[in-house]
């Protein structure tokens, strides 16, 4: 995987616990591996980032799978970029091969997670700063 498309690539350890009867990831463990994944490439910004990273809560999830990851495909390459943002929130986007993939291989899944900002003592809404905004636009994928 080219690591030069993506803000980051993580490396997430599948656990037995992941497993379904099925023999593959669970969904909601996919939204667990992807918050592990989002977590590290937040704490690993620095702490300039600070205020953008503590006031982002999730407010929408979209996964869609296209191939089956199973315990023999940990750990998981969870690559994660800005798709966009907008006045009051940004959207990340991730694309998740097992460990023996191809680089230029179909993911397996790919996802996105909606963060809006928030005042968090006043409990509403914020704004983008412009410099937030800078942050996030440095963290796009070229072409898309």
């Amino acid at each position: 995987m080219s690591k030069d498309l993506y803000a980051f690539v993580a490396q997430v350890p599948v656990r037995w616990s992941d497993m379904d009867a099925f023999g593959h990831i669970n969904h909601a463990r996919m939204v667990t591996l992807m918050e592990e994944a989002r977590i590290q490439w937040l704490l690993s910004a620095g702490e300039e980032y600070a205020p953008l990273i503590k006031s982002a809560m999730i407010v929408h999830v979209e996964i869609r799978y296209q191939a089956q990851l199973r315990h023999e495909d940990s750990p998981l390459e969870v690559a994660m970029w800005i798709k966009g943002h907008r006045s009051v929130d940004f959207t990340i986007g991730y694309e998740i091969r097992g460990a023996d993939a191809a680089p230029d291989s179909r993911p397996a899944c790919v996802a996105s997670t909606q963060m809006a900002v928030v005042d968090i003592e006043a409990h509403t809404l914020r704004r983008l700063t412009d410099v937030e905004k800078g942050y996030l636009r440095s963290w796009g994928r070229p072409n898309g």
